[in-house]
């Protein structure tokens, strides 16, 4: 009730601030129209959501692909499949989300996330639908991906020894900034 996910919708461009200015990578986002704001998020933006966002209809490695299809490269299937080996998920590439557990389908969204190679990564509560052991090696493999892929990550979570694990931690009290700290 914070707003910690209400402030990474706006920097993710999901949603448009009522008053002042959002900007990623030198871009204002509330001067971007839809399609270019959408374009924006696609070669910028990774967004992993705590209830995972996969589409139920697809396997695991269609909808890794899809923001690869979207923008038209034309190797998405091949780089979604070498996606999903990075996340340990190359052998449940054809199974669907209902087939899958918890763990596998937020690695799966992980993957999703980052096979555009996006310079921010915006992580609501990653492990929030996880029990611990799968928490723990989703975030070790967020943590890890983030420093091999150089992506800023920005996650937002009330566990604090994930927010330890951070360069900086901004804590939220009622809408309001009420701590800094780290690298700025």
């Amino acid at each position: 009730g914070s707003g910690k996910s209400s402030l990474l919708m706006l920097m993710g461009g999901l949603e448009r601030a009522s008053a002042g200015r959002v900007t990623a990578l030198g871009e204002d986002l509330g001067a971007l129209s839809e399609d270019a704001l959408a374009r924006f998020r696609r070669g910028a933006m990774g967004i992993v959501f705590q209830s995972f966002h996969l589409v139920p209809t697809m396997t695991a490695r269609e909808n890794v692909a899809l923001p690869l299809e979207m923008a038209g490269a034309p190797d998405a299937w091949e780089r979604a499949g070498a996606e999903l080996e990075t996340v340990g998920l190359g052998h449940r590439a054809g199974h669907y989300p209902a087939e899958m557990s918890g763990g596998e389908q937020q690695r799966t969204a992980l993957a999703r996330a980052l096979v555009t190679r996006p310079a921010i990564l915006l992580a609501d509560e990653p492990t929030g639908n996880l029990d611990q052991a799968n928490g723990a090696a989703v975030m070790d493999l967020m943590f890890r991906l983030r420093a091999e892929y150089g992506t800023t990550l920005v996650l937002v979570t009330h566990a604090p020894e994930l927010a330890a694990r951070c360069d900086r931690v901004v804590r939220i009290e009622d809408g309001r900034i009420a701590a800094d700290e780290g690298r700025a």
